[in-house]
């Protein structure tokens, strides 16, 4: 091991958009001590990545950021569908949806919701809770280079401002360094996939006179279907900044110089159908939507994250979200591992689990980019897209086949057909509202910092259990009684059984993960519950 060392730490986070944010600050919501590092100066400055789905917003509700990104995000609070139409003053507009959540249906399956908010708000909300949670963050500061042996990794960063280098020790490394990720290329790590799907340049714009235009239809975006100047539309305050979409074909010998003010303020106009809208363009960024997944998640103590292991068409906004959920998954088995309550064979479960979830994702992104004929976009939905898994069996109702689970047929599709959530190992556990403390709590408000075991609080040998296993693993393992009666752990309310939720029986117990996937499930009363309980989790620590 090299000992020509500046700084050591047990996790190098390289890359600090929002993907390498959120996994910094789950690392420091487990107690991680580790360093991220990003190239640019601050976070971004362009609005874009804005769709947060249900399951990332429950991510960042157990991490204590939910309100605060909700605030960031107020004012497009009331935005919610998606409309397509040849231009904003003529007849032919149609509502792909008009509402996320429809008559509020989500309620049942989560305590959070979806949340419109850009990726320049999201990301500064990201590095001061992180922060206040003692993430150590350096922007300005580029990987220069990295080797790794068989304890851990050594890197060279450079503070850009003063030239500085520094070799940083990491027992592991997260590649969050985006799609063309140089840690990739350098694992030697091949994607699969079709590829490039499009290109868009995306143009900041400001524009009072747009507003009246749109008038009272509050969409999140909408497509414009010119053909000689479609694109999308995106509202940033719904009063004079906005975002276009407008297609560019790089392959037809079109540059980004090609795109002049003047001639992306005529296409907006053309496409809102204003010929004498006010426009005045504030900034352009290209972008390209993709369908790729990392053939690994790793290579030896450095996993990829984010883009760096899969690229979606931006349609749905799974690309970001499945990023943070990256994130989570693999943060709370690194501070496994480091803690050393678990094996180093639990990190391999982190690919096993989440690069199927990847390509179920993607292929489902592309599909919803056809069916919503997406500017730019002239695919049709390949193998395992079409209409199979709603957006949010996509989003909430995917499962882990093989990983950290038990008792799962590996046959079973990542997304299935419709929503469930009724406690089967491998899908995200169910939430119900329970009493705590004078006060009330969803279930998934429990799982963060340790594994979870659920029972009834009318039979102790569960809990008994539990509190045995702990010792003998020396880990964290909290126990709950649930019940209607104010001795129990956690209350249940009038009408609700936690048994049936989770499918299980008021003789049974369910063992839920620190990220709130449901591990294992017994469904009724066990002979010897310490030692069926010691062996499952000395199982899914690898500690066996």
């Amino acid at each position: 091991m090299n000992e020509n060392v500046d700084l050591r730490v047990p996790v190098l986070i390289v890359g600090g958009s929002l993907v390498g944010l959120s996994a910094s600050l789950f690392l420091s919501r487990l107690g991680v001590h580790h360093l991220l590092v990003e190239k640019h100066s601050d976070t971004s400055t362009h609005p874009r990545g804005r769709g947060n789905n249900v399951r990332t917003m429950e991510l960042f509700r157990t991490a204590g950021a939910e309100q605060l990104i909700r605030d960031a995000a107020s004012v497009l609070a009331d935005n919610h569908g998606i409309l397509q139409a040849a231009s904003l003053t003529g007849d032919d507009q149609e509502w792909l949806f008009k509402e996320i959540d429809p008559g509020g249906g989500l309620a049942r399956f989560s305590p959070s919701g979806w949340c419109l908010c850009s990726q320049n708000d999201l990301e500064p909300v990201l590095v001061t809770h992180a922060r206040a949670q003692g993430s150590e963050l350096r922007f300005s500061t580029e990987l220069m280079s990295f080797e790794q042996d068989q304890e851990g990794v050594t890197a060279v960063v450079k503070d850009r401002e003063t030239g500085k280098h520094t070799t940083v020790r990491a027992d592991y490394l997260v590649a969050a360094d985006g799609p063309r990720s140089p840690i990739r290329e350098q694992l030697g790590i091949g994607q699969t996939g079709p590829g490039d799907l499009f290109h868009n340049v995306s143009i900041t714009f400001r524009s009072r006179e747009l507003a009246s235009v749109v008038g009272d239809r509050r969409f999140i975006v909408c497509y414009l279907t010119n053909p000689e100047a479609d694109g999308a539309l995106l509202p940033v305050d719904n009063v004079e900044r906005w975002v276009f979409h407008a297609p560019w074909q790089p392959d037809r010998g079109e540059t980004l110089e090609d795109f002049t003010d003047e001639r992306c303020a005529e296409h907006i106009r053309r496409a809102v159908g204003a010929p004498d809208l006010d426009i005045e363009i504030t900034g352009k960024a290209p972008w390209h939507a993709a369908e790729r997944v990392a053939e690994r998640y790793g290579s030896g103590r450095v996993f990829l994250a984010g883009d760096s292991a899969h690229e979606m068409s931006p349609t749905g906004a799974f690309g970001s979200n499945t990023g943070i959920q990256d994130a989570h998954n693999l943060a709370w088995k690194l501070a496994a591992v480091i803690d050393e309550a678990a094996g180093p064979g639990l990190l391999e479960t982190y690919e096993a689990e989440r690069l199927p979830v990847a390509k179920a994702t993607s292929a489902r992104a592309s599909a919803r980019s056809s069916e919503h004929s997406h500017p730019g976009y002239a695919g049709s939905p390949g193998p395992g897209g079409g209409r199979k898994g709603g957006m949010l069996t996509v989003a909430l109702g995917y499962r882990y086949v093989r990983g950290a689970v038990l008792d799962v047929d590996p046959g079973l599709p990542v997304v299935p057909d419709g929503m469930g959530l009724s406690g089967e190992p491998g899908t995200r556990a169910p939430h119900m509202w329970l009493g705590r403390e004078g006060g009330r709590v969803s279930t998934l408000d429990l799982y963060e910092r340790s594994f979870v075991l659920l029972s009834d609080a009318r039979y102790k040998d569960w809990r008994m259990a539990a509190e045995q296993v702990a010792k003998r693993l020396s880990v964290r393992l909290d126990a709950f009684g649930i019940g209607p009666d104010e001795g129990a752990d956690l209350r249940s309310e009038e009408g609700a059984d936690w048994a049936t939720a989770h499918g299980t029986s008021a003789e049974g117990a369910v063992l839920v993960r620190p990220d709130g996937f449901v591990a294992w499930r017994s469904e009724g009363a066990a002979a010897d519950p310490e030692g069926t309980l010691y062996e499952v989790l000395a199982t899914l620590l690898h500690r066996v």
